[in-house]
């Protein structure tokens, strides 16, 4: 499902497909703000969201075979809620 998907779905109950795409497009702009300032976004009875950050580790190279340090970065965390699939 894309965010097209969703925003033909959202058309259905709403007054018009664009007013339903500025809706889709603001609800993903709202979490992506969110998570990049730190939050933890729930959605109850779906899961939440959270951001963090991985440690430096050790990789190498594929084509040298040469050692090097991976830096840090930030990553999305989904967990599922337990109501999830009932």
């Amino acid at each position: 499902m894309t965010k097209n998907d969703i925003a033909v779905a959202l058309s259905k109950i709403l007054s018009s497909k664009k007013e339903a795409y500025v809706a889709v497009n603001k609800v993903f702009e709202e979490i992506s703000h969110a998570l990049k300032n730190g939050e933890k976004i729930v959605v109850t009875g779906f899961g939440s969201f959270n951001m963090f950050e991985t440690r430096i580790k050790a990789g190498r190279n594929p084509k040298t075979g040469e050692k090097l340090l991976i830096a840090p970065m930030k990553k999305i965390k989904f967990k599922q809620s337990k109501d999830f699939f009932k």
